[in-house]
């Protein structure tokens, strides 16, 4: 069985997202003070995150900084905090979603499940063969992207990026040339189609430029179209 974290300080809220995730063979461990939930979050065990913004002791944003520092599980952030700046802060810290209060448990769940299942793959991804052959590594002017072992080297530097980071890079890597909407990207990588916020792209994308390329603002590898979207250039 799955197990998730609840950080949340409304105990109804809390109750209630743990009622539903255990409708779908999910379980969940409620904590209400934000402190505590930061330690039992980085204790690890647990495959998932939800996370309130607005919480006693250490405030969401925070602990999401802090997890993201350690740990590589999806974290979900649900918050009546609905702000556009919010959102992007939230993405920026390595959030992989957010869902507005009042929101429907149903949502929500399968939002979770979907996360679940794409960090499962990763995982069994990961404890393949690491000695990658060479159809599994992409070499672009100095970029190297080992797909096994889901590792990037610029320039034999190492460049430390999350799952998701890795993954839209390795996507987009594997289509040259090829532009791609915040739409495109959002549904291939998240998947997740038009229900999350797109806006997450455009913050993994300037995270990823800050760690493979020589100047963010002059973008070598992942370009923009104006209008259009993102281009990996080879």
């Amino acid at each position: 069985m799955k197990q998730i974290l609840i950080i949340e300080d409304d105990p109804l809220i809390a109750e209630l997202q743990k009622d539903y995730f255990g409708l779908h063979g999910i379980e969940a461990e409620i904590v209400h003070d934000g402190q505590a939930g930061l330690e039992r979050a980085l204790s690890g065990g647990f495959e998932l995150l939800i996370l309130d913004l607005q919480l006693p002791g250490v405030n969401g944003f925070e602990i999401c900084r802090q997890v993201r520092e350690k740990l590589d599980i999806p974290v979900l952030i649900v918050s009546a905090k609905n702000e556009e700046l919010d959102k992007i802060r939230g993405f920026g810290l390595g959030a992989d979603d957010f869902v507005t209060k009042p929101f429907s448990p149903s949502e929500l769940v399968a939002r979770a499940k979907a996360h679940l299942a794409r960090y499962e793959r990763f995982t069994k991804d990961r404890v393949k063969e690491r000695s990658a052959s060479d159809s599994s590594v992409l070499h672009v002017r100095g970029l190297t992207i080992h797909k096994a072992a889901y590792r990037v080297f610029v320039h034999d530097r190492e460049a430390f990026l999350t799952t998701k980071e890795f993954e839209v890079l390795l996507f987009l890597a594997e289509h040259p040339n090829r532009v791609f909407s915040k739409e495109e990207l959002f549904e291939r990588i998240w998947g997740l189609a038009s229900s999350g916020e797109i806006a997450t792209v455009t913050v993994h994308i300037s995270r990823i430029r800050e760690k493979i390329e020589e100047d963010p603002s002059k973008p070598q590898f992942i370009g923009t179209v104006w209008g259009a979207g993102y281009r990996f250039t080879v």
